[in-house]
C-alpha cells in the first residue's frame, strides 16, 4: 500500500460507523499523515440505531465525533424534487438528493473546526464519490478518498479491521447494503446482485404487502409545495413521515430495477419510497389540471434535466438555477388539493381541484351546444383541415404509383423496349 505521510493538520471524515469509514480513521492518520481526524455524521432522517452505532464506534476509536442535523434542509430539497417531478429511470430520487445536503453540512462543519481536508469512504465504483466531491471541490480544502485511492476491497477491509481490533463485527454489516433517509430506503447487494433473484418480503421495512384494502388521502399544495394531509397542516418532515406510514401500509412505493450508474455500471437496486410516490403522483396530477398543454409538454424536458443533474449531484450548476426558474414559474399556480387512492401498492389520483384549473366543465360537457360565441358547428371547418396535408400526400403518392414507369411499354404487348434498340 502506498504511503503518503506529509505533515498535515485536521481532516473531516464523513462517518457512518460502518466498515468503510471505520477503517478510514486509522488509514487517514497512518497512511495520509493527518494529525487529527474528526468524524461527522449528518442526520437526514436515518434510523436512530444508525446514530447509536456511529456513536459507539466513534467512542471505541477515540474519535472526535459530531452529529449535524440537516433533516429540515433535506426535506426542503425533497419538496423541490416534487415540484420538478424528479424521477430517475422510473423511481423517485432519494439517496442522490441526500448526498449534496450531507456534503454541504460536512463542509460547513469542517470549516468551523479549521479542517484542512475532507474525506469520505466511498468506493471508486459508485455514485457517492462524485456527489460528495461535486460539492467539496468548490472549496479550498483537499479531498481524500482512502478506499478509492488505496484500491481497498471489502475483503481487505474486513481482514484489516480484524487485525487492528477495530470495532466492526468482522466487517459483517448484514446480508444487504441499506441506505435510509427521510425520503427513501435503498436495498442492494447480496443475492440482489443477481438480476433473476426474486426477493422476499424480508427486504422491506417501510412497506407492507398489499392486502386489498383501500384508503383515500387528500394532499394540499401551495405553489407546488405540499403543505397539508387530509386538511391538517404539517411541516415538511412531519408530512413526509405521515405519508410514509399511510402509504407504506398499502404497499405503495416499491421499486425493483436495473439502474445505470454514472460510471456506466448497471446495478440491481430495490427501493422503498411511499411518501415520495404519493406526492410525486399527486403533484403531477395537479399540474395536469392547472398547466396548459404546451407548459406540460415543455416542463417534462425541464423536469428530466433537473432529475439528471440531481442524480449526478450537480445541484449547484448554473443550469439548475435556470431550470428552477422555469419550475418556479410553472408552480406559481400549482395550488390546490388532490385526492389520492392508496390501494394494492399503487397511489393514483382520483380527484383534483384548484382555483387555477385550466378547465371549463361547461365547455367540455356534451350537454351544452354553445360556449360564449362558439358552437359545435364551428368545429366543421377545423375537421375539414385536420389531416388535410396527410390526405393530400397520400393521394399524390397513390397516383404516382399508378403511373407507368418511364421507357416501359404498358399496352399489353410484348413489353418490348421503346428505346429504339432492335
Amino acid at each position: 500500500m502506498a504511503s503518503n505521510t506529509a505533515d498535515r493538520d485536521r481532516v473531516a471524515l464523513a462517518f457512518s460507523g460502518g466498515l468503510d469509514t471505520t477503517v478510514c480513521v486509522p488509514l487517514l492518520e497512518e497512511e495520509y499523515g493527518y494529525d487529527e481526524v474528526i468524524g461527522l455524521t449528518v442526520d437526514v432522517g436515518q434510523p436512530e440505531a444508525e446514530f447509536a452505532e456511529a456513536e459507539e464506534t466513534a467512542a471505541a476509536l477515540d474519535l472526535d465525533h459530531h452529529v449535524v442535523d440537516a433533516t429540515s434542509e433535506f426535506a426542503e430539497t425533497c419538496f423541490d424534487a416534487v415540484r420538478a417531478n424528479a424521477t430517475y429511470q422510473g423511481y423517485p430520487l432519494g439517496t442522490a438528493l441526500a448526498r449534496p445536503v450531507i456534503a454541504r453540512a460536512i463542509l460547513e462543519t469542517a470549516e468551523e473546526h479549521d479542517c484542512s481536508a475532507l474525506a469520505h469512504g466511498s468506493t471508486g465504483k459508485g455514485n457517492d464519490q462524485l456527489r460528495f466531491e461535486a460539492v467539496w471541490r468548490g472549496s479550498d480544502m483537499e479531498v481524500v478518498a482512502p478506499v478509492r485511492e488505496l484500491g481497498l476491497t471489502r475483503e481487505w477491509e474486513t481482514e484489516y479491521a480484524a487485525e487492528r481490533g477495530l470495532p466492526v463485527e468482522g466487517g459483517d454489516e448484514g446480508t444487504y447494503s441499506i441506505d435510509t433517509n427521510l425520503w427513501s430506503r435503498s436495498i442492494e447487494g447480496g443475492q440482489l446482485e443477481e438480476p433473476s433473484y426474486v426477493p422476499g418480503e424480508e427486504i422491506y421495512e417501510w412497506t407492507q404487502a398489499p392486502d386489498g384494502a383501500a384508503e383515500l388521502v387528500e394532499i394540499e399544495f401551495e405553489e407546488g409545495y405540499p403543505i397539508a394531509v387530509d386538511g391538517t397542516a404539517m411541516d415538511d418532515v412531519e408530512l413526509i413521515e405521515q405519508l410514509n406510514e399511510l402509504a407504506g401500509a398499502h404497499g405503495v412505493g416499491r421499486t425493483d430495477l436495473m439502474e445505470d450508474r454514472m460510471l456506466g455500471l448497471k446495478v440491481r437496486e430495490n427501493y422503498e419510497h411511499p411518501a415520495a410516490t404519493v406526492l410525486l403522483n399527486a403533484h403531477e396530477a395537479l399540474e395536469d389540471l392547472v398547466l396548459t398543454k404546451d407548459e406540460r409538454s415543455f416542463k417534462q424536458q425541464i423536469d428530466q434535466q433537473w432529475a439528471e443533474n440531481a442524480y449526478q449531484g450537480l445541484v449547484d450548476a448554473p443550469l439548475v438555477d435556470a431550470l428552477e426558474a422555469f419550475v418556479d414559474t410553472t408552480n406559481e399556480h400549482a395550488t390546490g388539493t388532490v385526492t389520492m387512492r392508496l390501494e394494492g401498492g399503487r397511489a393514483r389520483p382520483v380527484g383534483r381541484e384548484s382555483e387555477y384549473a385550466v378547465y371549463s366543465a361547461e365547455a367540455a360537457s356534451f350537454n351544452t351546444e354553445t360556449v360564449g360565441d362558439i358552437t359545435q358547428a364551428d368545429a366543421t371547418g377545423v375537421a375539414k383541415y385536420h389531416g388535410f396535408q396527410d390526405r393530400l400526400a397520400n393521394a399524390i403518392r397513390e397516383r404516382a404509383l399508378e403511373r407507368p414507369s418511364a421507357g416501359v411499354a404498358v399496352d399489353g404487348g410484348d413489353n418490348e423496349s421503346t428505346t429504339g434498340n432492335d
